[in-house]
């Protein structure tokens, strides 16, 4: 009997995404082994996140690195870090902001989202802004401690393109914090925001596309913002101390970015496009269900899916609660009014039989 079925908690085959929700991603075995051997042994934390961090930097092609309680953690250090980086000894003042002169995140309109108030937890201010030149340029200021910049293809559409933020930004002598906590893949996100692109920091869920430990992040960037990052997190006694990362937390997510950065392109992108054929050509044929492949996620990741439309909301909602209360139960996302849409990112090739024989029973039902 598995740890789940003692607790009467049904295993769920993930054909949606990396979400938190459903516990991020499967580690891979040098993850856990990583992890294992890590908790067998006293070490010293912070000389550990030193070594760690230092290859981690290596591997990402990055200046400095920095670990995080996942990636929500790291918005909130990245933004103590810009507010305080000039000041360290602010630090264990914070959300008091008393004497600091840099208070304030630049926010797009398009970009407002739940995680933010990680940015305001550090007593930082949000400023929300359209997505034209001009109201970026105004809203820079020398209370502006940073630009905040979502990436995804869920966002709207009213944002300026990072390169035009970037320009803008540092023309007024403005960090640019990259969001891409579900970036990855492809692993090159890792060093193209910041390395490649200029942004100052990036931020990365280590427990999704790196399928690394679920509570595990990683910041990279410059050395000056990392270096506060480090100041403003645990074990110190700082505004990021509650979100504390654990020895084996460190030595896995190390572990993952070297299992990722080592993953066959080729391969694995041909191992989702079989996994999406077998759904479109398994699925093929059932009345009143309309198939199409897409390429990218829906958070625009190099993804193949396979959507599937049926004739209402209604219909496509109750299919997929169906699909829930199933034992094993399984998760697919909605999209646009009536479709729903099969991830192969998370499923193995047993996994994807089932979800086919699931959904096939639930179209010729309901439909």
């Amino acid at each position: 009997m598995s740890i789940y079925e003692s607790l009467n908690v049904r295993r769920v085959i993930n054909a949606a995404a990396a979400q938190t929700l459903l516990g991020g991603s499967v580690m891979p075995e040098p993850v856990l082994d990583a992890m294992r051997e890590a908790a067998r042994f006293y070490v010293s934390v912070p000389e550990l996140h030193d070594r760690v961090a230092e290859r981690l930097a290596t591997l990402s092609r990055n200046e400095a690195a920095c670990l995080s309680a996942g990636a929500a953690a790291g918005i909130l250090m990245t933004t103590a870090a810009c507010m305080t980086y000039q000041n360290l000894d602010r630090v264990t003042a914070l959300p008091d902001t008393t004497g600091l002169q840099r208070t304030e995140v630049i926010v797009f309109r398009a970009h407002r989202n739940g995680f933010l108030s990680a940015v305001r937890e550090t007593g930082a201010t949000v400023v929300e802004i359209g997505g034209d030149e001009e109201e970026l340029q105004a809203a820079l200021s020398e209370r502006t401690a940073a630009v905040m910049w979502f990436a995804g293809g869920f966002w709207g559409p009213d944002e300026l393109p990072l390169d035009v933020t970037i320009r803008i930004a540092h023309a007024a002598e403005v960090p640019v914090v990259v969001d891409a906590a579900d970036q990855i893949p492809p692993v090159t996100r890792l060093w193209e925001y910041t390395t490649e692109q200029g942004a100052d920091l990036a931020i990365f869920s280590g427990g999704k596309g790196l399928r690394g430990p679920q509570s595990s992040g990683l910041i990279v960037g410059r050395a000056d913002l990392i270096r506060a990052c480090r100041a403003n997190t645990g074990p110190l006694h700082s505004i990021a101390r509650p979100a504390k990362v654990g020895k084996e937390e460190m030595v896995g997510l190390l572990a993952a970015v070297e299992w990722s950065i080592a993953q066959d392109v080729d391969e694995v992108t041909a191992r989702y496009d079989a996994i999406v054929d077998g759904w479109l050509t398994g699925l093929a044929g059932i009345p009143g269900a309309t198939l199409r492949r897409v390429s990218i996620s829906h958070s625009g990741q190099p993804i193949p899916r396979a959507l599937v439309e049926v004739e209402s909301a209604a219909r496509r909602d109750a299919i997929i609660a169906e699909l829930w209360e199933r034992d094993p139960r399984v998760s697919v996302l909605p999209e646009g009014e009536r479709s729903l849409a099969l991830n192969p990112q998370g499923v193995t090739p047993d996994d994807a039989s089932f979800v086919l024989s699931s959904l096939t029973q639930q179209l010729t039902r309901i439909l």
